[in-house]
This record gives structure tokens, sequence and C-alpha cells, in this order.
């Protein structure tokens, strides 16, 4: 289901959380889901991984990770707040120790001239605060989840290391 490069970013995510003692959740939204599966098609990962939230609705990131109405009113469900916000929820109602969000716009259509197809913005948060990075990864729909899975990925492994 997963290249060699995505499963080694998992396996990766794994090892370092594995030797920190520290366990994960994720919370996504135009990944659908891609990251909690890439983590958990790697044996023995429930040693690491909690739980994922799929959070495809404003209503889903307010119910289910506690992202503010009216920062999602103001800024948007596809920005570095709610990115951070998403990560934040899924630390704080997971009790996890680190967590990862990815929000976007993979197309085709959903875009506006200030928010293109291909924008993501991937959260990283641990229990001290979080940040997100802003990307616009180029391609279709699939290849912008793929992308945007394995930036998730790279960001998880360099928070936890």
């Amino acid at each position: 289901m997963f290249d060699a490069q995505t499963i080694r970013l998992a396996t990766d995510v794994l090892v370092v959380c594995r030797a920190k003692g520290w366990r994960l959740a994720t919370a996504e939204s135009c990944t659908g889901g891609l990251v909690a599966a890439a983590l958990t098609a790697i044996a023995d990962s429930s040693e690491v991984i909690d739980r994922g939230f799929v959070a495809y609705s404003n209503r889903a990131k307010t119910i289910l990770l506690g992202v503010p109405e009216t920062m999602l009113a103001a800024v948007g469900a596809v920005s570095a707040e709610v990115a951070q916000a998403m990560a934040m929820g899924a630390v704080s109602h997971a009790g996890v120790d680190l967590g990862v969000s990815v929000t976007g716009i993979a197309g085709p259509g959903g875009s506006t001239s200030a928010k293109p197809v291909g924008l993501v913005h991937i959260g990283i948060a641990t229990k001290n605060g979080a940040r997100s990075e802003r990307h616009v990864f180029p391609g279709d729909r699939a290849g912008i989840r793929r992308a945007a899975t394995i930036r998730a990925l790279e960001m998880l492994k360099e928070a936890a290391a």
C-alpha cells in the first residue's frame, strides 16, 4: 500500500518515539488518515500510536479536537492556526506526548486565489506547544496527499529526535 520511502519514515518515527517512551496521535483532514495508516502499517506500532483523528469537516475539528469555531470562521480550516490547534487537540484529547496534524486543499476543487490547490499546513505539537509549516505541493490529489503524508512523517521524526 505504501512505498519504501513512506515505510522507512514511518519506521523511523516509531523507533525514535519508542526509544523515548513517547506515544503519539494524528489529526488529519486532507490526508484522511494516511499518516496514521502509514504508521500502523508497521508491526508493533501500537506501542507508540495511541489514536488517529480524521477530522475532515469543520464540525469534526471542533468536536474531536477542540478547534474553536471562532478560529475556523476567522482564518479558515486551511491555516497555520488551525493546523497548530489540531495538533494540540490531538495531544490534549489523547493524552499523548506528540501530535501531528494535516489540513489542506488536495483538489481538484475547493481552492481560492489565496488558498490554491496543493496548499497544506502541517502542525506538530507536544505538551509544551505547537508549530506548523506551510507547503504548496504540486500534482494531482493523490500526489498532494502523498507529499503531505511524507512531510508529516518527516516532521514527526524531527520533533521526536
